[in-house]
């Protein structure tokens, strides 16, 4: 063989096995896709035992992966879960919690936010080259000191890329058509205005001069119309409308106030454009959807296709653009090597209703729902793996795991490391998921509200019993009801919670919904599971150290000049997104 031929074939290997070295590091480090809902009730899917609302793209994810049964939201409430779904740990760790009834970040124009040494799993992977992106709901704040300092923007917590709402959708965010009439001259009150100031500035600036001759009452009368002008348009602030339902690119506002039922094929659209342009490298994307919390903003294409209304309708459309992100990243190429993550940040909202129509979403079979610390239907949420040809198909894993977990999960996966110097609740999943070990790392879990332990669960490593204990409830209204209607949300703390001395004991393994407590004369290992429980409860409160409370009444309140505005405050109207009847969804 020639020098030369030696050279050939020398090169030829060296780039074979250059090739063989790339993809196995890309197996080994998947892009990752993580799908949150907002509301979602377990028992709203296919998967999880639903037979009346369609969800085939969300049930198919289960059928080609893992799905997680006893899968944990640490908090009922958005904020708190969300920001321990982002840090893996309880939010009480990081003072994202509240002691009044103020339990999430009450609007865009408060202070309040996620500290910024806190560490999340976007930051984890871009450290370790992931290009990251956060597409829909963030709801951890935004503005701290001044308006546009974006201090709490997802910049600041590892995503290159934000498009979605800072805030959450809720009530006000989907006008009647009514108001169009009402947004349309809104939107020109602010020419009106800067046209009549100009107006009575060159007037009395003419008369100063002595150019014209203008009685002082038309002057007067310009500057007292523009001062009623502003002082009824200032009127507005009371509407959450103008000011909390906003979109934003990157850090730009693109609609204030937003057009909720297009906002989901907009937000598809920057997904879909996000996996396009780092197809060829890894990336990690937190697709967090607007559905299904109410008021369910839906488009006219999926009104009335649903047995349960308007919530329905809008639980199929949130399934429904499931399927257009997993037709996007199979197109794409890249099913083999992404892992797909379907969750819902708590339970559905029982009290969500509009007269006697469900407006919130079913939790199957368990007890409670949304805003209840304890309760299994406020914290109990679908937990769905996909990684085509790493994960098996079909399997159905009964330990507890938490919305915590996916933290140590992203580290792991990628090639990072969680932070030393804090605690870290949550545990990685990936030899559970793999069939590696089949029990659950998680001995113990706690469950708060707000500021306040209401349970904890322990599930022994040698039992297949999972205990859980209630030390508070929310006392439900009117009396025999479910839920807490008459006051539209429980409480944490004060007259409308019971505590319970001594606590409540349930075994889920036998008692899934929490129907018929245990007592010593039912359950011979009562006193022995009562005061193992209490135990781990006094060791986990030594570990929580005082931090600021970031939702308590100091940071929580209101701010005027933090509100957001994309023009001259105060008339902040924009819509930067212009027709998009060309998104093709």
């Amino acid at each position: 063989m020639t020098l030369r031929s030696r050279l050939v074939s020398l090169s030829w290997t060296w780039f074979l096995v250059s090739i063989c070295q790339a993809r196995r590091a890309t197996d080994d480090k998947p892009n990752i896709v993580l799908i949150m809902a907002d509301d979602l009730g377990i028992g709203d899917l296919g998967c999880y035992g639903n037979d009346t609302i369609r969800t085939p793209n969300i049930d198919l994810l289960a059928a080609e992966g893992v799905k997680l049964s006893q899968h944990i939201a640490a908090a009922s409430v958005c904020t708190p879960s969300r920001t321990a779904f982002l840090t893996g740990r309880y939010p009480i760790r990081s003072g994202m919690v509240s002691d009044t009834n103020a339990r999430v970040v009450h609007s865009l124009a408060v202070p309040a936010g996620l500290p910024l040494n806190e560490t999340t799993f976007a930051t984890v992977a871009k450290k370790q080259g992931y290009s990251t992106a956060l597409i829909g709901k963030w709801h951890q704040g935004l503005n701290r000191r001044y308006r546009n300092d974006h201090l709490h923007h997802p910049y600041n917590y590892g995503f290159d890329y934000f498009y979605g709402m800072p805030f959450s959708l809720y009530e006000p965010c989907w006008p009647d058509p009514s108001r169009d009439a009402e947004l349309a001259i809104s939107r020109r009150l602010w020419i009106c205005v800067q046209l009549l100031a100009i107006t009575a500035f060159t007037l009395t600036f003419a008369k100063l001069s002595r150019w014209l001759c203008v009685p002082c009452f038309v002057i007067l009368f310009m500057v007292l119309f523009i001062f009623l002008l502003c002082c009824v348009w200032y009127s507005s602030y009371t509407s959450a409308l103008y000011w909390d339902c906003i979109l934003m690119r990157e850090e730009e506002i693109t609609e204030q106030p937003m057009k909720a039922e297009r906002a989901g094929s907009i937000m598809m659209k920057e997904a879909i454009a996000f996996l396009e342009r780092h197809r060829e490298e890894p990336f990690l994307l937190f697709y967090s959807f607007l559905h299904v919390h109410a008021p369910c903003p839906t488009t006219e294409k999926f009104i009335g296709t649903s047995k349960h209304r308007l919530y329905g309708d809008n639980v199929q459309e949130m399934d429904f653009f499931v399927g257009k992100l997993l037709d996007a990243i199979d197109n794409l190429g890249l099913r083999n090597h992404t892992l797909i993550y379907f969750t819902s940040d708590h339970g559905g909202k029982l009290e969500a209703r509009l007269g006697h129509v469900q407006m919130g979403g079913w939790n199957g079979i368990y007890k409670g729902g949304k805003g209840m610390g304890g309760w299994e239907g406020g914290i109990r949420v679908p937990g769905l793996f996909r990684w085509s040809g790493k994960l098996p198909p079909g399997k159905v894993i009964e330990e507890p795991t938490s919305l915590m977990d996916i933290f140590p999960t992203v580290a792991a996966l990628t090639g990072g490391t969680v932070p030393q110097d804090r605690v870290i609740d949550g545990q990685n999943l990936m030899p559970l998921l793999h069939g590696a070990v089949q029990h659950s790392e998680h001995e113990f879990l706690f469950h708060y509200c707000g500021v306040y332990l209401h349970a904890a669960r322990w599930n022994p490593k040698d039992s297949q019993a999972v205990w859980k204990v209630h030390y508070v409830t929310p006392v439900f209204q009117p009396p025999g009801a479910q839920a807490c209607y008459e006051t539209k949300d429980c409480t944490c703390s004060g007259e409308r919670v019971m505590e319970h001395d001594p606590p409540l004991l349930f075994d889920l393994s036998r008692d899934p919904s929490e129907s018929t407590p245990l007592t010593g004369d039912t359950e011979p290992l009562y006193d022995l599971v009562i005061e193992t429980v209490a135990n781990a409860v006094q060791e986990h409160r030594k570990t929580i150290l005082p931090v600021q409370l970031q939702l308590g009444k100091e940071l929580n309140e209101d701010r005027i000049w933090l509100q957001p505005c994309c023009g001259v405050f105060p008339f902040c109207f924009c819509d930067k997104e212009g027709n998009t009847s060309n998104l093709g969804f």
